[in-house]
């Protein structure tokens, strides 16, 4: 229990170092890590039920060779496709949103810098220091979690990407 306690008193001197910027940082990391472990178990899980279901319906078909049988094939990989591609625009909008709000707390955190400066002309480096620390750690947060979400959102990327390809590739239309 006292570990807990030290832990959370850590975590709240690191945010109140870093500002209110690094908290819209934390809950935009949350929700982007959040979608990802969806994107994750729905490829490790749910994938598989909707693919089989499209084939059932496929392989149900008398023939496969018409212009409407074209039609169907493509309306089942676009709606498989949609399914796999699903939150992937969001997740790469909140990858790309991570380093931007570490920018912004970069600059209110040089305000607060000059703001010192115009105040004590100068002469109070301590508080100055405070200034320096509200701009570089939510840099660094934002960095840090727009890096683990690039990796993450390429692995994603190429999973769906895979996966789109080897379901069209099983809706074969020779027979």
């Amino acid at each position: 229990m006292l570990a807990l306690m030290e832990a959370i008193a850590a975590i709240k001197a690191f945010l109140d170092q870093g500002g209110t910027v690094l908290l819209w940082i934390a809950a935009l990391t949350f929700v982007m890590w959040t979608l990802i472990f969806e994107r994750v178990w729905y490829f490790k899980g749910g994938l598989k039920g909707d693919v089989q279901e499209a084939l059932d319906a496929w392989e149900a078909r008398p023939e496969r060779k018409s212009w409407n049988a074209h039609q169907v094939r493509y309306a089942l990989i676009s709606r498989v496709g949609q399914k796999i591609n699903a939150n992937m625009d969001m997740i790469a909008t909140m990858v790309s949103l991570c380093p931007l709000l570490g920018l912004l707390g970069t600059v209110t955190g040089m305000i607060e810098v000059f703001n010192v400066l115009a105040m004590t002309g100068g002469g109070d480096a301590k508080q100055m220091a405070g200034g320096v620390s509200k701009a570089t750690i939510p840099t660094m947060a934002g960095m840090v979690a727009a890096l683990s979400g690039v990796f993450a959102n390429t692995y994603l990327t190429r999973t769906a990407e895979r996966e789109n390809q080897l379901f069209a590739d099983h809706l074969t239309m020779d027979h």
